[in-house]
């Protein structure tokens, strides 16, 4: 008998829960065990600048609820996520790996040492910076212009291009964590329909502080948690093979 594809089963099992199970409980380690996962997410250059807050509390819960429009899934959640990227930390995460590496690597391998020392003390402070209002970065987009036309070439620099990273990563965090949630036997939410402004205020962040999104999480109630069936274009419009 072939054996079940259990990662398979996971990933066609996973929907966006709209209604929560009041009766149901949910283990603290559910969310705990999930956030340590994602954590493990792959990240740009391993910079990882992102964050998640756990919101457990009754009354944050109710908070959070109100920024995020009295939705049904947030109104029944049992805990919220919020993930927000912290593009003002990239000078902290470059000298994490920074010292992390130079560690790893002084006794036996010192090209590799030369190498991620220069990547993450001079490459990764310069990639991140896109200077007063936007000036530096605009000035590289233009060096990156002159010097992709001779060859391939990486053209990220300015504001909107470094955020696009950011967030990107980011999201591959919110996957591993829904994904986790759900190995775990309970369901989530990612929410779009929520005030980024309220929320990042309610958090007292920085000004470089992004909220990319909020996560709902609890014990499914059905039929009613899954408002619509899942509607995806066929494999052939969707994978090109080359």
């Amino acid at each position: 008998m072939e054996k079940p594809d259990v990662f398979d089963e996971i990933v066609k099992d996973r929907r966006s829960m709209r209604v929560y199970d009041p009766d149901v409980e949910m283990p603290e380690y559910v969310v705990a065990n999930s956030l340590r996962r994602a954590i493990l997410s792959p990240s740009s250059s391993n910079m990882m600048l992102y964050e998640f807050y756990r919101v457990t509390k009754k009354e944050n819960l109710e908070v959070l609820t109100r920024f995020c429009l009295d939705q049904s899934t947030a109104k029944t959640a049992h805990e919220m996520v919020v993930i927000v990227t912290r593009g003002d930390k990239y000078k902290q995460r470059a000298k994490l790996n920074f010292n992390a590496l130079q560690v790893v690597f002084k006794d036996n391998n010192s090209k590799r040492l030369k190498m991620v020392s220069k990547y993450y003390s001079k490459i990764m402070p310069m990639y991140y910076n896109t200077g007063f209002f936007g000036l530096w970065g605009g000035i590289k987009k233009i060096i990156l212009w002159f010097v992709g036309l001779r060859r391939p070439i990486v053209r990220i620099a300015g504001n909107c291009d470094i955020r696009t990273v950011i967030q990107k990563s980011a999201a591959l965090a919110a996957q591993t964590f829904m994904l986790s949630v759900k190995a775990e036997g309970f369901d989530t939410c990612p929410m779009e329909g929520m005030d980024s402004k309220r929320i990042k205020k309610w958090l007292k962040l920085p000004r470089k502080a992004e909220i990319n999104m909020v996560i709902s999480v609890g014990p499914a109630k059905l039929p009613e948690g899954i408002y619509n069936p899942r509607i995806r274009p066929s494999e052939e419009e969707m994978i090109k093979q080359m």
